[in-house]
């Protein structure tokens, strides 16, 4: 999750270079297939293409499609509602995200999860203060996105099982490549030099980041994990105000105390045992 989370910081960063040159469809899609020739170290390492072989192929389409969809529908929500709504909306993911786990996982969720949970989005909510008002379709569709994620979530968590993450990360890439590759055809331009180097950065961090979140489903419960990625609200924060100037305000440092109370909470149930098999893994 470390990994997950610092490399979502850099794309971050990296994406919104992009896009000031590049449509979202055609970076999505250098993404993917530079991706796969950066995958193709670890799948080599792992023992060629045996390694991706597998006998959930409609789950990893099924995954993929709706992650795909998820984060279309995110970059629809950014042009129809203000950013802070999107973010606070976003980060409702980890409540369906832990139901769904429960629900079809089997997964227990104690009253420290919940209550870990809950001090993550409230401290979400404390730093982007979204507005009072009736829901709008883009907040319907913020919503929708949400939920995509979440089930995204779980469909990854599942298919860790029975696949391997570089097997995971694999059929990511093949699948949201084809999905893509029409949309980005249809408004491609060539990106300048500048715009390659970003692409490069968003494509290494969208296919390691994965890599080390479908690793981190390997060695703990979706309830554990999902939440952790709160932090990467307080840690975008921060990376706004170095490489941007944006401003921490009280708000924000509130919100950041109550995000790492949350995760501070969460993984202090873990069995020492437990946690010592996975720091080895």
């Amino acid at each position: 999750m470390a990994g997950w989370l610092t490399l979502m910081v850099v794309i971050a960063v990296a994406g919104r270079e992009a896009a000031r040159e590049l449509s979202v469809f055609q970076i999505m899609l250098l993404r993917s297939t530079l991706g796969m020739a950066m995958l193709w170290p670890l799948v080599r390492a792992a023992g060629g293409l045996s390694a991706v072989r597998t006998e959930r192929l409609p789950q990893h389409a099924l995954r993929n499609t709706i992650h795909y969809a998820a984060q279309y529908g995110w970059f629809v929500a950014l042009t129809l509602i203000p950013l802070a709504q999107v973010v606070s909306i976003e980060f409702t993911m980890p409540i369906w995200s832990a139901a769904l786990a429960v629900v079809f996982l089997g997964e227990r969720m104690s009253g420290r999860k919940w209550l870990a949970v809950l001090l993550g989005l409230v401290g979400v909510a404390v730093i982007v203060r979204p507005g009072a008002g009736e829901i709008d379709i883009g907040q319907l569709i913020a919503l929708v996105s949400a939920v995509g994620f979440a089930i995204s979530v779980v469909l990854v968590k599942s298919l860790t099982r029975t696949d391997a993450a570089v097997a995971i990360s694999f059929w990511m890439l093949v699948v949201q490549s084809a999905i893509g590759l029409v949309p980005a055809l249809i408004v491609w331009q060539w990106p300048s030099g500048q715009g390659w180097g970003w692409v490069v950065v968003v494509a290494f961090c969208g296919t390691y980041s994965h890599y080390c979140f479908a690793r981190a489903m390997q060695h703990a419960d979706a309830t554990v994990v999902v939440p952790m990625d709160f932090l990467r609200v307080p840690l975008t924060a921060l990376v706004g105000w170095l490489a941007y100037s944006e401003g921490l305000d009280l708000f924000t440092l509130l919100g950041i105390g109550l995000i790492l109370a949350g995760n501070a909470l969460n993984l202090a149930r873990l069995p020492t045992g437990g946690w010592r098999v996975r720091h080895k893994a």
